[in-house]
Order: structure tokens, then C-alpha cells, then sequence
């Protein structure tokens, strides 16, 4: 657990003193330096509570004590040191208002450090006051200007007030610009003393004896006038005045700078002053006066991003500066940048838009699109793609007849020519890359933009990309035929030098066309000439030159993404041409290109190419680690191979005819031979079952063999829990295959009509039951995993989301004996459900996890399943808490399944209507027989959707734990003090938490023998969340807390006792957290154990969070259970 500032307040003031004792200066301003972050840090975290000052070990108030201490050593420093160290106390209390000013946080927040644990403000005030009184000038600014940063105490004197005031009117104008800054200070926290300023600053402006200097320095002050509206009003008025009566060109650049950046601040002025700017922009006044006030409507306009109506004359205005070439090019780049932002505001509903023009405005923007200044053309680029997704529907206006294609395909034409023009350039790929690269993503990002507002233009989009690799395949003929050089002059852009280079470019090439491709596919866009030009741009990399092998396996790994679905007619075969380039890469030796291509065909679903790339790795690695990781991808990967050809097996032995070398044909041989041999000859369908059990014993393999690598069973807890849910997913629909007997399913069914034998129909259906339960369990823990890892990219949830929906349609196939109430057993199975369930109306919960995922994807689907819920209704089980769970949206992925969907839900509603015909004697039966026939279906249907490895599944990460021991006296409540810590989590994430929560929760169960019985084995085996029985549940006990806080319903800590059936008595309570800078969160808690017998009792946890955008997500409990002693009472 780290240590929080209140902790370490007291080392820190014992450094600090050290250091102000010691004989060496450059030591005491090292460490003042120090302390300067240090109290910024302190100054983000709450105050130390009881529970924190008990964890921690402190003394409440403590904190607040060191806190004095250090200010006020600071203080003295300042008093008795030399110039350096007084320069060193001032930048630190600088520096930190910077910081605050570029976090944009609020005045209270400022403020909390200084005014809620500082006692003694008068004391650092005189102190600091004495310097202001003895020294020379440099002294008496150093001291104004930190009176300055102490505004939000030295405010509310009037001495200091009294001392800053009659500074500005001081000789000096060192002091004079540093009693401006204290001024403006205290302007932004007080009306009065503002308008106090506020007058002298109009008798110094105007005053001649005022120096220049000082007249620049007094401008600043209006920015700062920002404490009321009154009072920003007034001083703007005053800043226009004196800017109309001046005729000092630097004080009216200078004011109209500060002038902006105070109407930046109240909305209500911005309109005024950019009619005050646009005079400035014409051509009678100079470069920097003209340059200035195009950068105060950037400020306002970009910067600020001001919403305030625009009228025609303003976009004129900076319109025109277009217009002048001979203009800088910043100028352009900045008129460019704010004409975009008031088209992003004003277009949609601009009526008199035509009036301007609007075929010269796109001949202007096409010029600057084609500017060899790249800040240029990017602004004018993104204009073009603003106006072609916003006002391009309306194609009958006359303005946009300009061109004889579209607007849209125009600016990719332009797009590409400019991405042309950049990698042609030959750049030195040391010096110049990582700008280029930039700029690449940029332009990428454009098209984009146009393919999601536009979908009908991905196959246009994707044939330029693909003649842009045929370019870029043959870069030394386009080279010479664009710039009709010699042959001797092309440098070699086929070497070594530029390998790098060619690589990180088709990267971002191939990630485009992965992005541009799952667009579409949301679009509902991908067709089949979507697939031909995808096919013709790996055709133009295959026959390049330059490219080399790791490229070439990628971008074939695209024609298997699984969003062309049946457009691929013999997807072995594709898989084959992968492998051969697969082949000819780990030839080459590239071990690591090679494993990053493995790892995107598992992402693919590629899993021979998988397995081959990663068996081929194995023989290859000499530490044990790498060894067992590999063997386990080994073993992972060719278990999923085998589920993916089996339904091809019953096409004959599909290696016949396979073209490859002796090594590949040997592999495919070896491990996929049986599959070909075993259909040959065989009508039948393929043993499902006997390919189930083997891809389960696989897995179950691949989380021993990962596991012996593990050093701390915290590692790889993604892979082992994803590993985990995929073998319980295998295990239970071989299982149902196992009962279902697909071999002898005839057989099967005969008998049930024959024999008619109640018993064993509900037998059968118990068992159905008992599947259901286990697969929507099943379901909620993907939907927890997913919620359990902050960051995860949304590929890998898309790919989770789909197999918890897969869950969820398999747990309503499975439970299908409970939507028939006019079932003779249905009282008999709900009775059951409880046994596997809290919830004895399986029904309705299974058909309330299945609409909740498919609200968002088929309406019409939703609508079905809300007819079998027993109310009629829409669900009712609804929050307005956002769960970190990735919400699926309608394309090729979840086709596959909602096809599934659409055949259970309507066989099930036919069924429904079948039963009600039928008599109560002969309904178990016809529901036995029609349901074994609809999971078996459904099963063999399920099977055939290819299954994809999620990108999370190769970041790895490790933590540290922390074990307790505690006691408690029988009788008693066990009071407990709480910290609880974010661990391998960014600042950014650490910052963006509101609220952390938990549940802890104690079960005389729970209870431990001895202490022997704690051993490190068992301690070790504890550290896996996942495979604790009560993880869903728990966690929806704590999403539902969590809920009722949102809404206010509830109070925090509250506390529960249970006793489930079992007579297992069960206590627990909820525990709010208040997250620091860190990730920490200290609280306290009180759990009723007083009627626990003596022993030794696990604790078990678990925590989630809310982000700032309201999100749920879940947190693993990394660390191993606490345990707690119940002891013999001391007192009679």
C-alpha cells in the first residue's frame, strides 16, 4: 500500500529542516524544489480521516500540524535566505498556480490546501511582510509576487491589500510589475478591491508619465477581472475605451489580447468583441496587428470553442485573409482553422449560406488543400470533410455543382494525393518519420470520417488504397516518372534504410483498412464488391516488390476476417495461401514479426495459421517461461483449429491437392489429418461431442501449462480466467451433446414416443435445467470479465460480448421446459431451479438476459421475446448506471448468432401454440421431443460460428499482495479499516474514478480449522477470483447497492445478515471509497460476527468503480483474503 502525503508530512519536514540548517545553499534549494510537488500532490488528496489516520498510524490532526510546519519553514527560508533560495520558494508556489490553471480547476478546489489544513495565514503573511519592509527591490517583488500566489488568504488583509496598491504606483518598475500580478490576483476574488484597480488603472493608462513597460504589464490585469459579472462588464468597457483613445500600436495588441481572454470567460460579450476584432483584420493595418486579432478569434472561436451566432460578415472577414497568398502561412492555417469551427457551428443552419458564394469558397479550399504546407492542407482538408458529411444532402442546390463528381469523392481524391505526395518525398526516416507518420494518421482519419457518414464509398475508398500499395509497390519507376529525373539520382528506397519506414506505413495502411472495414460492417455495407476490391489490394501488396514477409501474412489475414462471412468460398483454402507466407516469414528468422502475426490470427480466427506460427515459436525459445506459454498457445489454438474444420471434415479429406512446402504439409498432416481421414466416406454429420471433449481437455491443458510458469498466481489473470470460462463453455455444450446423444438421436426420439415413459422425460428436462442455469451463469461472468478490465480495447469486448450472448442463447435453447406452464412438471423443474439459482422463475431471467443484449440490435427479436415474459411487458429490470459492458450493434459478427436467435425464439413460440392444442397427457412428451430436436440444432449451429481470440488476452500483467491478521473477541463486532488501491492503473484512469465501492462478506463456513490450514498452497489458490462460486452473485449484489446510491434510495455502509438454505449464517456490508490522485481509497466498516464461534474466518471481497462518464466496472480482488481470529472473551 503506498504511503499518502498526510503519512509522509512528518519525513518531509524533518528533510526540509535538515536542508535550511544545513551550511550548503544548493542543498536547502534542491530541496525546497522538492517540496514544491510534494504539496501539490498533498494538495489533491482528501483530508485524513479516522480511519486513514488509524491506517497509517497517525495522530488525527496531525497532518494539519506538518502542514503548518512546513509552510511556515518555508516562510522563514524565505525571510533569513539569500536571493536563490528566496527565487526557489517563489517558484514553487508559481508553479503550482500553473498547474492549477492548466488543469481548468475550480477557485475551491484551488484553494483547498492552503485555506482547510494551514492555521496560522497571519504568521506566513508577517513573516513574509518583513522581507517586503527590509529588502532591496528585488526582495520587495519576490515578496509581492508571493503574496500573489497567496491571494486566497492574503486578500483578506488590509495591510497587504494597502501594501499591493501602493506598489503600482512605485519608481520601480520591477516592483510595479510584480504588484500587477499580486493585483490581478486578488481582482479574480474580489468585487471591491477590482473596482479599486480597476480606476487606477485607468489614471495610469492614460497618464503620461506612465512607461510603456508598465502600460504592456497593466494590459494583463483585465484578464483577471473575471470575480462578477458587474465587474467584468465594467472593466471590458474600460479596456475598449482604451484601446479607441490609444494609438500605441504594441498597448493595443496587448489589450486586445487580455480584452479577449476576459470576454472568453462571459459568453454575453464574445459577440461585441469579435466585432471589434474584424476592423483589425483588413489590409490598412500592419502584419502584427492583423496577425493579433486573427489569433483573438482563434482563441475565441477554437480555443474556447464560444457557441455565440455568427453572422455572414465574420466569415467574410476571415475568409478574405484566404485570399491574400503573400500572407504568412500561420495566418492562413489559423483563418483556415476558425472558419472550420464556425461551419462545425453555423452551417446546418445558415439561410443564407449561398449567398457567399460557395463554389469560389471550395475552389479557395481545394488551392489551400493542395498546399505543400501540410498545417495548410490538413485545415483545409478537414473543412471539406465537415462540409461533404454536413451539407452534402443537399445536392440540388446549384453551389455544388462545381466539380463533376461529388463533393465527398473529391476530397478523397485529395486526400490520397496528398498521402501520395508525402511518402514519395524520400524522407530521411531518421529525421523525419515520425512527423510524416502523423500526418499520414491525420489524412487517414479524414477518410475515414467520409466512410462513416458515407458508407456507399468504402469499395471507392478501399480501391484507392489498394492502387496506392500497387503505387507504392513500385516506388522507383513512380519516382522517376513524376519528376522525370535520372535513374542514378533515385535513391534506394528499396533498402535497408527505408525498411523501417515501409513498414510502419503499411501498418497504419493495414489498421486503416481494419477500422474502415468494421465500419462498413456497422453500416450493414459490407458487399461483395467490398470483398473484391479487399481482395485486389492484398493481390497489389502480394506482387510488391519491397514488401516483405510478416506484411504480406498480415494483410492476407484480413480476407479471413470473419465481417465477409460467406463471401469466402473455400476459407481452407484462403487460410492455406496464409500460411504459406506465414511459411516463408519464420524461414526468414523473424521471431518477433512472427509472433505478432500469430497473435493477429488468433484476433482473426486464423487458428492453423495461429498454430503453426506459435508450435513453430516453441522449438525456438530457450526459457522455460516462453516455453509454456507458447505450448499453451500451442494448445489453446489447436483445439479451436479443430472446432473451426470440423464441418468441412464431412467434405472429404480437404488437405488432398493442398499446394505448400514439405514443411507445411507435414504440420497440416500431423495435426489436422485425422479430421479429413476420419469423414472420408462418412455421410453423417461430424462427432461434434468427441471434437467438444478434446478442444475441452485442450484448454483445461493450456491453464495447467500456463500455470507452471506463474511465479505469482496474480499473473495472467485475464488468460487464465478467459481460459477458464471458454473450457466451462465447451464443457457444458459437450455435455449437452453428451445427453442428446447425436449419434443415436433417432434411437432417441423413438423411444420417448414409444415407451412415453414420464419419468424420463423429466429426468431429461431436470437435466436441460440444470444446463440452462450453468450457461446463464455462464453468460453473467463474460459480462463480468468485461466489465473487470479498465481499458480494455473494444475489439476484445466486442469479441466477449458476442460469446456472452452466444451463452445467453444457448442458457434460453437449454431452459426451454420453462416456457411451458401448462407443463405437468413445470412446478417440479421451477423447484429445481432453486437449487442452481437464486431465482426460481427461470423463465423470465433467462428471457430477461437475452433482450437485454438485444435491445440495441433486433427490434423485432425483442418484440418476440417480450411476448413470452409472463407480464407481456418490456423488461423491467433497468438502471441508469452504465455498465462497462461493450453494447453490440447490428453486422456480420452477431449475424451468425441472431440468425440462431430467430430460429429459437420462433420455434419456441410455435411450440407454445403446438402445446396448447394438445392434451396434458401426451404435452411432456411432444415438449421433450421438439425441444431435444431444437438445443441439438441449435448446438450444431453454434458450433460452425468461428470463434476469435480477444487482443486482451496478450497483455499481461502482475501484482504485489498484501496479507493481514486480525483479532476479534467472541461477542463482538469486528471493526475493520479499509484502503483500497487501484494497481497497474494510469494517472489519467486514477483521476477520471468518482466513486470506488466494495462488498466484504463472512460466512461461518468460512470458518478455517487451524492455522495450519492457511498454508501458502492454499492461500496461493484463494487468489483467483474467478472460480469462486458466489462471483456473479456477489457482484450483483454490489451493482445493485450501487444503484440504489445513484438514485439516492439508500445509505452507505449498510449492513446485513443472511441465512441461506443451508442454515449458512452470511454477514456482509457495503463500504463507499473517495479516490485520490493514486487510486486510493480509505474508509472504515463494522461486520456483525458476534455470533460466530471461535476459530480462525476468511474474509471475501469484492469492488467495482464509477468513472466520470458514469460507467460500471468491475475490479478483481488482487490480493488474498484477509483473515480474521475470533478469540475467547477476556471478560465474563
Amino acid at each position: 500500500m503506498d504511503k499518502i502525503s498526510a503519512a509522509c508530512a512528518m519525513e518531509w519536514s524533518i528533510q526540509l529542516d535538515k536542508a535550511l540548517r544545513s551550511s550548503n545553499p544548493a542543498l536547502a534549494v534542491e530541496t525546497i524544489l522538492q517540496t514544491g510537488p510534494r504539496l501539490e500532490q498533498w494538495g489533491q488528496e482528501p483530508e485524513a480521516t479516522k480511519a486513514l489516520c488509524s491506517i497509517f498510524g497517525l495522530v488525527p490532526g496531525e497532518d494539519r500540524l506538518f502542514a503548518n510546519a512546513i509552510l511556515l519553514r518555508l516562510a522563514d527560508a524565505f525571510r533569513f535566505g539569500d536571493k536563490k533560495i528566496r527565487l526557489s520558494v517563489v517558484r514553487i508556489f508559481l508553479t503550482s498556480i500553473r498547474c492549477n490553471r492548466s488543469k481548468k480547476l475550480g477557485k475551491q478546489k484551488r484553494r483547498t490546501f492552503l485555506n482547510s489544513r494551514v492555521y496560522n495565514h497571519e504568521e506566513l503573511l508577517r513573516r513574509v511582510k518583513v522581507v517586503f519592509d527590509t529588502g532591496d527591490v528585488e526582495s520587495r517583488a519576490m515578496a509581492l509576487v508571493l503574496f500573489g500566489c497567496w491571494a486566497d488568504f492574503a486578500k483578506d488583509s488590509a495591510e497587504i491589500r494597502y501594501l499591493v496598491l501602493s506598489s503600482m504606483v512605485s519608481s520601480n518598475i520591477l516592483e510595479v510589475k510584480a504588484s500587477l500580478f499580486a493585483a490581478s490576483r486578488f481582482c479574480e476574488l474580489t468585487d471591491d478591491f477590482a473596482s479599486v484597480v480597476l480606476e487606477m488603472m485607468v489614471n495610469m493608462m492614460a497618464s503620461p508619465e506612465t512607461l510603456p513597460a508598465v502600460r504592456l504589464g497593466g494590459a494583463s490585469v483585465f484578464t483577471r477581472m473575471v470575480c462578477s459579472y458587474s465587474v467584468s462588464k465594467r472593466a471590458y468597457k474600460t479596456g475598449i475605451k482604451l484601446v479607441l483613445d490609444s494609438s500605441e500600436e504594441n498597448f493595443i495588441i496587448a489589450m486586445l489580447v487580455s480584452l479577449s481572454k476576459l470576454v472568453s470567460k462571459s459568453t454575453s460579450l464574445i459577440s461585441e468583441q469579435v466585432d471589434v476584432l474584424l476592423p483589425y483584420l483588413s489590409q490598412e493595418n500592419s502584419w502584427q496587428m492583423r496577425e493579433t486579432a486573427l489569433k483573438c478569434l482563434h482563441l475565441l472561436f477554437v480555443k474556447e470553442g464560444c457557441c455565440s451566432p455568427v453572422n455572414m460578415h465574420v466569415i467574410k472577414a476571415v475568409f478574405s485573409i484566404l485570399h491574400e497568398l503573400e500572407l504568412p502561412s500561420v495566418m492562413h492555417c489559423g483563418a483556415l482553422q476558425i472558419l472550420h469551427k464556425i461551419f462545425l457551428l453555423t452551417l446546418p443552419n445558415l439561410p443564407s449560406f449561398e449567398k457567399l458564394e460557395f463554389d469560389h469558397l471550395l475552389a479557395i479550399l481545394e488551392n489551400a488543400a493542395q498546399s505543400p504546407i501540410m498545417s495548410k492542407c490538413l485545415a483545409a482538408l478537414r473543412i471539406l470533410t465537415d462540409i461533404s458529411s454536413k451539407l452534402w444532402a443537399r445536392k440540388n442546390s446549384e453551389s455544388f455543382a462545381v466539380y463533376s463528381s461529388p463533393l465527398p469523392l473529391r476530397v478523397i481524391s485529395l486526400v490520397m494525393a496528398q498521402l501520395r505526395s508525402l511518402v514519395m518525398q524520400l524522407p530521411d526516416p531518421c529525421q523525419t518519420s515520425s512527423r510524416i507518420f502523423h500526418e499520414i494518421k491525420s489524412l487517414l482519419k479524414l477518410i475515414l470520417q467520409l466512410v462513416g457518414e458515407h458508407p456507399d464509398l468504402g469499395a471507392t475508398v478501399l480501391g484507392e488504397i489498394g492502387s496506392f500499395i500497387k503505387y507504392f509497390g513500385t516506388p522507383n519507376e513512380n519516382v522517376l516518372a513524376s519528376k522525370h529525373i535520372a535513374s542514378s539520382e533515385v535513391l534506394d528506397f528499396e533498402g535497408d534504410m527505408y525498411q523501417a519506414f515501409r513498414s510502419k506505413l503499411l501498418s497504419h495502411i493495414h489498421r486503416f483498412v481494419a477500422t474502415c472495414l468494421q465500419i462498413l460492417n456497422e453500416a450493414g455495407a459490407i458487399t461483395t464488391n467490398v470483398f473484391d476490391k479487399v481482395q485486389l489490394l492484398v493481390k497489389h501488396l502480394h506482387h510488391g516488390r519491397i514488401f516483405d514477409c510478416y506484411t504480406r501474412t498480415v494483410y492476407s489475414l484480413l480476407l479471413h476476417s470473419r465481417l465477409f462471412g460467406i463471401l469466402i468460398e473455400h476459407p481452407f483454402k484462403q487460410e492455406l495461401a496464409t500460411l504459406e507466407h506465414a511459411c516463408k516469414m519464420l524461414s526468414e528468422r523473424d521471431n518477433w514479426h512472427s509472433y505478432k502475426a500469430g497473435i493477429y490470427a488468433t484476433n482473426q480466427g486464423a487458428w492453423i495459421t495461429a498454430t503453426f506460427i506459435f508450435a513453430e515459436l516453441m522449438s525456438r525459445v530457450q526459457s522455460e517461461s516462453c516455453y509454456c506459454w507458447f505450448k499453451s498457445l500451442v494448445q489453446f489454438s489447436h483445439s479451436e483449429a479443430k472446432l473451426w474444420l470440423s464441418p468441412l471434415a464431412k467434405q472429404g479429406s480437404f488437405l488432398e491437392g493442398s499446394v505448400g512446402t514439405n514443411e507445411l504439409l507435414a504440420f497440416l498432416k500431423d495435426n489436422f489429418g485425422e479430421l479429413g481421414q476420419d469423414a472420408a466416406g462418412n455421410d453423417d454429420v461430424p462427432n461434434y461431442r468427441d471434437v467438444l471433449v478434446g478442444a475441452y481437455k485442450n484448454v483445461c491443458s493450456s491453464i495447467e501449462t500456463l500455470e507452471r510458469v506463474i511465479i505469482s498466481r496474480k499473473a495472467f489473470c485475464f488468460q487464465r480466467w478467459f481460459f477458464s470460462l471458454r473450457a466451462k463453455l465447451l464443457g457444458a455444450v459437450g455435455e449437452i451433446l453428451e445427453v442428446l446423444d447425436t449419434s443415436k438421436q433417432e434411437t432417441f426420439s423413438i423411444i420417448i414416443e414409444v415407451q412415453n415413459s414420464a419419468l424420463t422425460n423429466i429426468k431429461c428436462l431436470e437435466k436441460f435445467t440444470q444446463f440452462s442455469c450453468r450457461l446463464n451463469r455462464l453468460a453473467k461472468e463474460f459480462n463480468l470479465i468485461n466489465s473487470s478490465f479498465i481499458g480494455m480495447d473494444c475489439e476484445s469486448l466486442k469479441i466477449i460480448a458476442r460469446l456472452a450472448l452466444s451463452c445467453s442463447l444457448l442458457a434460453f435453447s437449454a431452459g426451454f421446459p420453462h416456457f411451458f406452464p401448462n407443463l405437468p412438471a413445470y412446478k417440479y423443474l421451477r423447484t429445481c431451479v432453486r437449487e442452481h439459482s437464486q431465482q426460481s422463475n427461470l423463465s423470465s431471467m433467462l428471457l430477461q438476459d437475452l433482450l437485454g443484449r438485444l435491445l440495441h440490435i433486433d427490434h423485432e427479436v425483442s418484440m418476440d421475446l417480450c411476448k413470452l415474459l409472463d407480464n407481456g411487458g418490456c423488461p423491467t429490470k433497468c438502471s441508469h448506471l452504465q455498465s462497462g459492458n461493450y453494447i453490440l450493434k447490428s453486422g456480420h459478427e452477431v449475424k451468425d448468432i441472431l440468425d440462431i436467435i430467430r430460429y429459437a425464439v420462433s420455434t419456441v413460440m410455435h411450440l407454445q401454440i403446438e402445446t396448447n392444442r394438445i392434451q396434458n397427457e401426451a404435452i411432456i412428451s411432444h415438449v421433450t421431443k421438439n425441444g431435444v430436436e431444437l438445443l441439438l440444432e441449435i448446438s450444431r449451429k453454434w458450433l460452425q460460428i468461428p470463434f476469435q481470440m480477444p487482443k486482451q488476452f496478450f497483455n499481461t500483467s502482475t501484482d504485489s499482495r498484501n496479507q493481514s491478521q486480525i483479532t476479534v473477541s467472541s461477542g463482538l463486532h469486528l471493526s475493520l479499516n479499509l484502503c483500497l488501491q487501484l494497481r497497474n492503473a494510469s494517472p489519467e484512469l486514477s483521476l477520471g474514478l468518482t466513486k470506488l465501492y466494495c462488498i466484504l462478506y463472512s460466512r461461518v463456513s468460512f470458518q478455517k480449522q487451524s492455522h495450519r490450514e492457511r498454508n501458502n498452497e492454499e492461500m496461493e489458490s484463494q487468489c483467483q477470483p474467478w472460480e469462486s462460486e458466489e462471483i456473479v452473485e456477489m457482484n450483483e449484489k454490489l451493482f445493485q447497492y450501487v444503484t440504489e446510491c445513484a438514485k439516492k434510495t439508500t445509505s452507505y455502509g449498510k449492513r446485513f445478515r443472511d441465512d441461506d438454505m443451508n442454515d449458512d449464517q452470511m454477514v456482509y456490508e457495503f463500504v463507499c471509497f473517495e479516490p485520490n490522485a493514486k487510486g486510493q481509497g480509505f474508509s472504515s466498516c463494522v461486520l456483525d460476527v458476534s455470533h460466530f464461534p471461535v476459530g480462525c474466518y476468511r474474509v471475501e471481497w469484492y469492488s467495482c468503480c464509477i468513472d466520470n462518464e458514469g460507467s460500471y466496472w468491475s475490479l478483481l480482488p488482487l490480493n488474498s483474503r484477509p483473515v480474521f481470529t475470533v478469540q475467547e472473551s477476556l471478560f465474563v
